[in-house]
C-alpha cells in the first residue's frame, strides 16, 4: 500500500485529492491546522507541526508521495499581510523540502504552483516555458517555488511542480469570484438577494474542475520525468460567460441582475491567461473530464441546495469543509 501525505488537507484540493488517493488504495494522511473535525473518506488527519517539526513528522509518516498543497491560495491582497503570505507560500515549502531531503529522500514531492506566477503573459496559451513575471505578491511567492524545486532536485530529491490554472468546485469559499457568482445566482433566484456587483466581466480565465486537476497530481509523481507541467483545460472563458451559465442554470438572465462597479474593476490582460497542457497530456494521458458548463451548473446546484437549507453534500463548520453522508463522485464513479 502506498502512503501519501497531503499538506492543506482541509482545503478544496486537499479534500478532493485525499478522496481520490483513498479510492486508489493509498493510505493518506492530511495535515490540518486543527483536529476538531474529521477529514473525509477515511483520510487520517494530523496536526501541522511547528516550523522545525516537519522532519520528525516525515520520518514517522514515511510517505512515498508528498503533495504540498498548503499555503495562501487567494490572489488578492493577503488578509494577514505580506509576511504571512511569504511564510505560507515560500518558507513552509522550503522547510518541507529540506525535511523531505533529510528524512525521506526516496519520496516524491508534488508542489502546487500557479499560473498567477506568469503575471501578464506575452503569448497565449502559456506552456512551461512562459516567462514568470508576477505582478502580485501572491504570484511572486508562487514563482519562487521554481528555483526552490531546482535546488532540491540538484540535491537528489524528486520534485515536480504542477502549474495550476484556475480550478473550481463546490468547495470554493465565496471570496473567490466563481462562488460569489454561483451563490448570488442561487440567492437571487430564491428572492434573498437583489443584484450581484462585479468588476470587469471581460476578464478571461482558464477554468477547470478541481476534481480533474487533482487526478493529474499522482500521475505526475508516478512518471519518472522530473519536469514541471501545466495543468489546464486550454479553454479561456470570461467572467461574463461564467455569469451567463450560472444564472441560466436557475432560469434567469444575468443581464438583469449583474452590475459592474468601479471598486471591483480590474483591466483585462492584453493576452488571456490560458494554459497549454499538451506536455502533461502526452506524458500521462491525462484529460479533463468535466466541461466548463457542467462545472458551473454543479456549483449553482450546490448553492441552490444551501439556500434551501438542504445539504449539498458538504457543509462548512468552523472554517472546515465536512463531507455529508453519500458518495462523492470522481470521473462518474463513487469514491466512498
Amino acid at each position: 500500500m502506498k502512503k501519501a501525505l497531503i499538506t492543506g488537507g482541509s482545503g478544496q484540493d486537499g479534500i478532493l485529492l485525499g478522496c481520490y488517493l483513498k479510492s486508489m488504495g493509498y493510505a493518506v494522511t492530511g495535515m490540518v491546522r486543527g483536529l476538531e473535525r474529521p477529514l473525509s473518506g477515511g483520510v487520517r488527519r494530523r496536526l501541522v507541526p511547528e516550523a522545525e517539526g516537519w522532519e520528525a513528522v516525515l520520518a514517522e509518516e514515511a510517505p512515498d508521495e508528498i503533495y504540498h498543497l498548503a499555503g495562501d491560495s487567494f490572489a488578492g491582497r493577503p488578509n494577514e499581510g505580506p509576511v504571512q503570505m511569504l511564510e505560507s507560500n515560500v518558507m513552509l515549502t522550503a522547510r518541507l523540502l529540506e525535511a523531505a531531503l533529510r528524512a525521506v529522500p526516496q519520496s516524491r514531492v508534488f508542489l502546487a504552483g500557479s499560473a498567477v506566477a506568469l503575471g501578464d503573459p506575452l503569448y497565449s496559451p502559456q506552456n512551461e516555458e512562459a516567462p514568470r513575471a508576477a505582478v502580485s505578491l501572491y504570484g511572486a511567492s508562487k514563482a519562487l517555488l521554481h528555483p526552490l524545486a531546482e535546488e532540491y532536485r540538484r540535491d537528489g530529491l524528486f520534485v515536480r511542480i504542477g502549474i495550476l490554472f484556475n480550478h473550481e468546485s463546490v468547495l470554493r469559499p465565496e471570496r473567490f469570484v466563481t462562488r460569489k457568482i454561483t451563490a448570488a445566482a442561487a440567492r437571487i433566484a430564491a428572492g434573498q438577494q437583489q443584484e450581484l456587483l462585479l468588476g470587469n466581466l471581460d476578464v478571461t480565465r482558464d477554468w477547470g474542475h478541481a476534481e480533474d486537476y487533482v487526478r493529474a497530481m499522482p500521475l505526475m509523481l508516478q512518471s519518472d520525468v522530473q519536469e514541471d507541467r501545466v495543468i489546464a483545460t486550454g479553454q479561456g472563458r470570461t467572467v461574463r460567460e461564467f455569469c451567463r451559465v450560472a444564472f441560466a442554470a436557475v432560469g434567469l438572465d444575468y443581464l438583469k441582475y449583474v452590475r459592474t462597479v468601479p471598486e471591483f474593476w480590474r483591466p483585462a490582460e492584453a493576452v488571456p491567461l490560458v494554459g497549454d497542457s499538451r506536455r502533461l497530456r502526452e506524458e500521462t494521458g491525462w484529460q479533463p473530464a468535466r466541461t466548463f458548463e457542467s462545472l458551473v451548473e454543479e456549483m449553482v446546484a450546490a448553492d441552490v441546495e444551501r439556500v434551501a437549507g438542504r445539504s449539498p453534500g458538504w457543509r462548512l463548520e468552523e472554517g472546515r469543509w465536512i463531507r455529508e453522508q453519500g458518495p462523492v463522485r470522481l470521473e462518474g464513479n463513487p469514491v466512498f
